[in-house]
């Protein structure tokens, strides 16, 4: 009782920053967004976020210098990733009758002053397109790598302390279902999501210890969707990040993957949700983290339908509509099983000379199948520790083209791919595969993991190719380095595919623009797509 008390005072005290006259520049109107943990006020060129007297378990705002501390926490944390919307902490004042933002008398409360920005601008409210997707995956690649992994000896990313707050989500659902008049197919959903949600949690218990060894658990944003992400000069600012419990921040950086790729799904955006985890794999190279991504896309799922019943709950107390929060609980719990659902894998491999286009195939390819594409340019870069668009000097590339570091790439390849496979996960192994004993051991693994196994070719006339490799090499905006004379040198040196090869192979002219409709038709319907002999 005392907690809702603190609460009601506090509301009744800030409805004062309703007016214009409690601001100290000028304001023609003042919009108010309340959320369950805070109150936004929309004021001329700024907004205050005030964080409600709450105390929930997983946050507690019920003091005054909680929320002064937490205030500053946000504008520290933030920073990181939106500096220029976060500006300062300024506190709330009282005097007599009057309350104010920075004025005289007590001080009653704190908010973070933001710069104010369209709502038009959120990625929840714009159209998205795939070149912002990959500035988006690149700038969280980043600021991942930018991290400092948790010491070893903290309790964040322990496996117990992962799934503490997974079980906490199921309690909060299950009372707000409980009592309602339809509840009997969610509580039966959410009763399958717990039992599964266990089950995972000790397969993948050895896992998530390797994950927080290996140095996976990080600061992160915490809370990174597509309400929380705004486009600003055309670049992607991530504001909105927990700042109010270190154990919901301090987590796996696949985990807030999970998060953004889940709420780009569910707004329909599969194909964008395939293109950001691909490219952001790509910078960071952490493909071991696919080992634990559904069971995080679950999690979050499941935290959103959370959020949904606390706003049920409120919503009850208040005699408000409930009808929205409750669908909304049964859409999230929908997509929370989506998540945790697996399909058959498949293994994929290019053969095809540099310029015939393999990496173009593979990214169209990766927004319409679940697939994970390796690159064979990017991760012989990363196995000698070059970046991935940087063009070697002479002495370089001796060393990262010779055919010892050759065959490395093509064993790390392999390796990439088995594990991937093992995950759960289909992949596209983008390299040329001229030599019939590189393309040999794809085989042999797809026939170990008994899992479809098909070689596309794609194929241009040399003229073509010709032009391609010297604008792309001019361009040098690419991971590849190949240049005419790789590409003579493959022509000379080059195996065709085998009679048994020829078997699995996907024949595509790509001379000019590919008809996506058209080539996933050919990979669904192909006949000889299976590993085993027939």
């Amino acid at each position: 009782m005392a907690e809702h008390k603190v609460e009601a005072d506090q509301s009744q005290a800030l409805e004062a920053l309703l007016d214009p006259a409690a601001y100290p520049h000028p304001v023609d109107r003042v919009e108010r967004v309340i959320t369950h943990i805070s109150q936004v006020f929309l004021a001329g060129e700024f907004a205050y976020k005030v964080k409600r007297a709450v105390s929930l378990g997983f946050v507690d705002f019920s003091t005054l210098m909680r929320r002064r501390f937490y205030c500053e926490e946000e504008l520290r944390l933030n920073r990181r990733l939106a500096r220029p919307l976060y500006l300062d902490v300024v506190p709330i004042t009282r005097l007599e009758d009057r309350v104010q933002i920075a004025g005289a008398g007590d001080v009653i409360d704190y908010a973070v002053r933001m710069r104010r920005f369209p709502q038009e601008s959120l990625l929840s409210a714009r159209k998205l397109d795939g070149q912002l997707i990959d500035r988006l995956a690149e700038r969280v690649a980043q600021f991942h790598l930018s991290l400092t992994p948790a010491p070893p000896d903290s309790p964040y990313g322990e496996p117990d302390a992962v799934l503490a707050p997974m079980l906490d989500n199921f309690g909060p659902l299950r009372r707000a279902l409980v009592g309602d008049a339809e509840p009997q197919d969610l509580l039966l959903q959410l009763t399958r999501l717990e039992r599964w949600t266990h089950n995972r949690f000790r397969r993948l218990r050895g896992q998530l210890e390797a994950r927080r060894r290996e140095g996976a658990i990080r600061e992160c944003h915490g809370d990174m969707h597509r309400g929380n992400i705004v486009v600003i000069d055309g670049e992607p600012l991530i504001f909105d990040c927990i700042e109010f419990n270190a154990s919901l921040r301090w987590i796996d950086t696949i985990s807030e993957i999970a998060f953004l790729t889940m709420d780009l799904a569910e707004a329909g955006e599969q194909a964008l949700a395939r293109r950001f985890l691909n490219r952001y794999l790509e910078v960071t190279g952490d493909h071991g983290g696919l080992a634990v991504l559904r069971f995080y896309q679950v999690y979050r799922a499941l935290v959103r339908a959370k959020v949904c019943a606390i706003q049920l709950s409120q919503q009850a107390e208040a005699g408000g509509d409930q009808a929205g929060p409750r669908a909304a609980i049964g859409h999230y719990l929908a997509l929370a099983r989506t998540c945790s659902g697996r399909h058959r894998p498949q293994l994929f491999i290019t053969h095809g000379l540099s310029g015939s286009g393999k990496t173009g195939l593979g990214h169209l390819l990766r927004e319409h199948l679940p697939i994970i594409q390796l690159r064979s340019d990017i991760e012989r870069k990363r196995l000698f520790g070059v970046p991935e668009q940087h063009r070697p000097q002479a002495h370089q590339s001796q060393q990262l083209y010779s055919a010892q570091a050759t065959e490395r790439t093509y064993r790390r390849l392999l390796e990439l791919a088995d594990n991937l496979l093992g995950s759960g996960f289909s992949v596209l192994v983008d390299a040329t595969f001229l030599r019939r004993d590189q393309r040999a051991p794809f085989l042999a693994l797809a026939q170990q993991r008994r899992c479809p196994y098909r070689i596309l070719v794609p194929e241009a006339p040399i003229a073509v190719l010709r032009e391609r490799v010297r604008a792309r090499y001019a361009d040098g905006q690419d991971a590849s380095d190949a240049d005419i004379d790789v590409l003579e040198l493959q022509l000379a040196r080059a195996e065709p595919l085998t009679a048994e090869e020829r078997r699995f192979a996907l024949f595509l002219d790509t001379e000019h623009p590919l008809q996506i409709e058209s080539v996933l038709a050919r990979i669904v319907g192909k006949e000889c797509n299976q590993t085993h002999s027939e």
